[in-house]
């Protein structure tokens, strides 16, 4: 069956439809990470977004139920230039192809990503349709030229949990996972794939805008007690369950648009620590009165190189988003503590006074490297310190 990916500005590219038959609109964009494509779909932050792998072999190991960051797909459609024929992996339990079937996601496999990542890079991102249902080339512009833009969009709402939660009450899910070899005795003792958790020293709130599942493992692997609440929770209401620190996630969309949730945070600071990744972080930008703005094409990929301009360390690190903190926006209190080597934009920020810090990349990778991945160990410290 014939698909093809028609760009705003006119530009379009014909191709093979896999996974769901059907037309989806939303923001091209496009990540440069060579593996961990089942996490990328399943990212919260990606929701509204039609999203292009640059790597040119997507599927040949299939999908698992271990590797997903939140309970199904939010992308609006998945660009490839190659379905691999074979699903070979021990983990796998499914295609690629029929995953997206399931969930009734259209995907576009023999174009050529090369040319749409470059144009993307020339143009910036910009509104697309994908469909294997309409002929007309001048139809599919005309409907992704009318599609919502990202900028003011609020799609936390659409991806934030329904109700307030205990991350992982019976200590199993966020047990790190290793190469199998029951013969061999692991750190603590333990046999098999799964490493055993520390003991719980801190309890905090995380505020869920979008939060993949691999920060919640991490944070219960440093020692954290995460009680998990919807974007639209109280500042009264997090106050009240007098947590040691509270941790604002990232998600997707335009920080800007979020004036509600800018204004609980804004009565945290100075009561309780808090750390912040990603959304969390330009939300953040916000309550400390600066402003975000939208990125030409955005980071998206395992390997974005960040300073830390503290201690002149570079890290590599994953990242995926399309907005920024504007440096020349942020109060005298608030330091920026890290930038991107690629373009300058800020990376992180501290605040003088109180204790609270954050980063735009995430820490907790997946798929990527683990350079930064400290930062949970040193949320912990800045809790610690201030008992």
């Amino acid at each position: 069956m014939k698909s093809i990916l028609a760009l705003e500005d006119g530009r379009y590219f014909e191709g093979e439809a896999y996974g769901a038959p059907g037309t989806a609109t939303g923001e091209a964009c496009f990540n440069t990470s060579m593996t961990g494509y089942q996490e990328v779909l399943t990212d919260p932050s990606y929701r509204g977004q039609i999203v292009a792998m640059t790597y040119p072999l997507i599927g040949n190991y299939g999908v698992n139920d271990l590797d997903n960051e939140s309970d199904q797909p939010h992308v609006r459609g998945f660009v490839i230039e190659e379905l691999s024929p074979v699903t070979s992996n021990w983990r796998a339990r499914g295609s690629l192809d029929d995953y997206l079937k399931h969930w009734k996601v259209p995907g576009i496999q023999g174009i050529d990503t090369r040319a749409l990542t470059k144009h993307l890079r020339t143009r910036g991102a910009m509104r697309a349709v994908i469909s294997s249902e309409i002929g007309s080339v001048e139809e599919a512009v005309r409907l992704a030229a009318e599609s919502p833009p990202m900028s003011g969009s609020d799609f936390v709402k659409e991806v934030t949990t329904a109700r307030s939660y205990h991350w992982d009450a019976v200590s199993e899910a966020s047990r790190d996972w290793d190469l199998p070899n029951p013969s061999q005795k692991r750190e603590g003792g333990a046999l098999g794939v799964f490493l055993p958790l520390p003991e719980v020293r801190h309890r905090i709130v995380a505020y869920d805008f979008g939060v993949k599942r691999n920060i919640l493992r991490r944070l219960r692997q440093h020692g954290f007690h995460v009680d998990v609440v919807p974007a639209t929770t109280s500042a009264k209401d997090v106050l009240a369950k007098n947590p040691d620190g509270v941790f604002l996630s990232n998600g997707p969309g335009d920080p800007a648009a979020l004036d509600y949730i800018h204004r609980e945070v804004r009565q945290i600071i100075g009561k309780k620590p808090v750390f912040a990744i990603c959304l969390g972080h330009q939300i953040l930008g916000h309550v400390f009165g600066g402003k975000t703005f939208k990125l030409k094409f955005g980071h998206r990929g395992g390997n974005q190189p960040v300073k830390d301009l503290r201690t002149g360390k570079v890290a590599i690190t994953s990242q995926n988003h399309g907005f920024a903190v504007d440096p020349s926006s942020l109060p005298s209190n608030v330091e920026v503590t890290h930038i991107n080597l690629n373009d300058g934009t800020v990376e992180g920020i501290r605040h003088r006074e109180h204790a609270v810090f954050s980063v735009q990349y995430h820490p907790e990778a997946a798929p990527g490297p683990h350079d930064a991945k400290y930062f949970f160990a040193e949320f912990a410290r800045l809790i610690e310190s201030g008992k």
